[in-house]
C-alpha cells in the first residue's frame, strides 16, 4: 500500500492535470468555458470516486478538499483558471463542489450503509447536472425561470433520467441488494425525483450541495 501522504498528492495531481488539461482547451482550442466547466464538473466527480479506495479517514479527504477550495477561492480572487470561471452568469457550483464532496464521504463514513452512499451522490452531481445543462441548450423546450437562473423542461426531464439509470446501477451493483425487482422502481422513481426537482428549484450553482444533499437523506431514510 502506497504512503497516505503518497496517496493523498498522487490524486491531487491528477485534479491539477485535469484543470490543466480544461486550461489548454481553453487558451489553446478556444472552447467555451461553459464546456470547459462541465469537464472539469464531470472528471472531477470520476475521480472522487476513487476516495473510499485509496483514502482511509475523512480527514484526507478534508484535506484535499479544503486545499482545492482554497484553490477555487483563490482563482476567483486573481482571476485564474478562466477555464472554470469565465462564464457568463453568477454561480457559486465551483466552490460548493468541494464542500459536497466532503460532505458525502462524512455521510458514506458514518451511515455505515456501503458506498452506495458516496457513489450515488457523487455519480448523481458529477453526470446529471452536465447531462440536464446540456440537453436543456440543445433542446430548449419548456423554459422556465428559477431566480435569475433559466431552466428547461427538457433538461429537468435529462436529469430525472440519468438519475434512474444511475440509482438503477447503483443498487444493482451493491453487494447486498436490499430491495426485489418489484420494490426497485418506486425507490428509484423518489431519488430521481427528488433530485430532480431540487436540481430544478437551485439557483447559482446551488444545486452543487443540495442535490448530494437530497440524495444522501433519501439514501439513509431508504436503506
Amino acid at each position: 500500500m502506497p504512503h497516505p501522504i503518497t496517496t493523498l498528492l498522487l490524486l491531487a495531481l491528477s485534479f491539477l492535470g485535469l484543470f490543466g488539461i480544461a486550461e489548454f482547451l481553453y487558451h489553446s482550442r478556444k472552447v467555451k468555458a461553459e464546456i470547459t466547466r462541465k469537464i472539469v464538473h464531470v472528471g472531477t466527480g470520476i475521480l472522487t470516486l476513487l476516495f473510499p479506495l485509496l483514502l482511509h479517514n475523512h480527514w484526507e479527504v478534508l484535506l484535499l478538499c479544503g486545499s482545492f477550495l482554497i484553490l477555487l477561492l483563490a482563482s476567483l480572487r486573481f482571476k485564474l483558471l478562466p477555464s472554470i470561471n469565465a462564464i457568463d452568469r453568477v454561480s457559486h457550483g465551483s466552490i460548493l463542489y468541494p464542500i459536497a464532496v466532503y460532505g458525502c464521504y462524512l455521510a458514506y463514513s458514518y451511515a455505515h450503509k456501503g458506498l452506495i452512499m458516496f457513489y450515488l451522490p457523487i455519480l448523481t452531481l458529477a453526470i446529471c447536472d452536465p447531462v440536464a445543462a446540456l440537453v436543456g441548450k440543445r433542446y430548449p423546450i419548456g423554459r422556465y425561470r428559477i431566480g435569475a437562473s433559466k431552466k428547461t423542461l427538457a433538461g429537468s426531464f435529462a436529469f430525472f433520467i440519468s438519475c434512474c439509470v444511475i440509482t438503477v446501477l447503483c443498487l444493482y451493483f451493491r453487494p447486498t441488494p436490499c430491495f426485489s425487482r418489484e420494490s426497485i422502481l418506486p425507490v428509484v422513481f423518489l431519488i430521481a425525483t427528488t433530485s430532480a426537482a431540487v436540481e430544478a428549484m437551485s439557483t447559482k450553482g446551488t444545486d452543487n450541495i443540495f442535490v448530494p444533499m437530497v440524495a444522501v437523506l433519501d439514501l439513509i431514510l431508504i436503506l
